[in-house]
């Protein structure tokens, strides 16, 4: 998968030239970069969850809830930490994995292959959850991760709204940049519930993407990868 992305811009509530009724619940994906606005990070966290409660707040009241019964009178308190703490913490720059650099001592010049990285995301158009799996793997050019950065990695960009071929890509160009090779690999299996629980109600289908950078563009080294993925 190239990493050039759809150079679409958005015009008031058109992308394209298309009004947002006639994309409908069309997949998009506009960028590379998970769109931020300049003033994201105006408010610390704390601001955030207090203003996300007031907001979760009228939303359950709007719907009809009664916000006064004991099993719903945390519930937006919850749902503000849940989004910032934990579901959408890959948001905030802060939260990025610290990755150390080792020399490659064992002269390992073969592919590392990290798979089945379980990821819990959440699609940008619905707001519902992306669940699957990812596989990583690259060829050292001298230097290498923990293995456990890898998983982080994987969890960092997964923990915002996401859009599945955008981290693909991100996860992809993040390793290239601390591995300092473009030998990179990364092929995500991934279930929709936007998918599955809503819209067209498929429960069987997932959706794989992938990303193939440097040696791992070269057949051979696919089949060698697969072989690993799938034993």
């Amino acid at each position: 998968m190239s990493t050039n992305t759809l150079n679409l811009k958005r015009n008031g509530h058109k992308l394209n030239g298309f009004s947002t009724s006639e994309i409908g619940d069309d997949h998009l994906y506009t960028g590379l970069e998970t769109p931020m606005k300049a003033d994201a990070f105006k408010l610390n966290d704390d601001e955030k969850k207090q203003r996300i409660a007031i907001l979760f707040e009228e939303i359950m009241d709007v719907m009809g809830l009664d916000l006064t019964d004991d099993s719903l009178q945390g519930t937006p308190k919850r749902v503000a930490k849940m989004y910032i703490d934990e579901i959408f913490s890959g948001l905030n720059p802060a939260n990025k994995p610290k990755v150390a650099l080792f020399d490659n001592k064992y002269q390992y010049n073969q592919m590392l292959v990290e798979k089945n990285i379980t990821f819990y995301s959440n699609c940008e158009h619905h707001f519902v959850p992306i669940i699957g799996k990812a596989h990583v793997a690259y060829i050292s050019s001298g230097k290498v991760i923990g293995l456990s950065k890898l998983n982080r990695i994987v969890q960092y960009y997964a923990k915002r709204p996401q859009v599945q071929e955008r981290l693909t890509n991100q996860i992809a160009e993040e390793l290239k940049s601390i591995l300092e090779t473009d030998d990179v690999a990364v092929i995500i299996d991934a279930k929709h519930l936007c998918v599955s629980s809503r819209g067209i109600k498929d429960d069987t289908s997932t959706t794989v993407t992938s990303y193939y950078g440097g040696q791992f563009n070269k057949s051979e080294k696919i089949s060698e990868l697969q072989n690993y993925i799938n034993n």
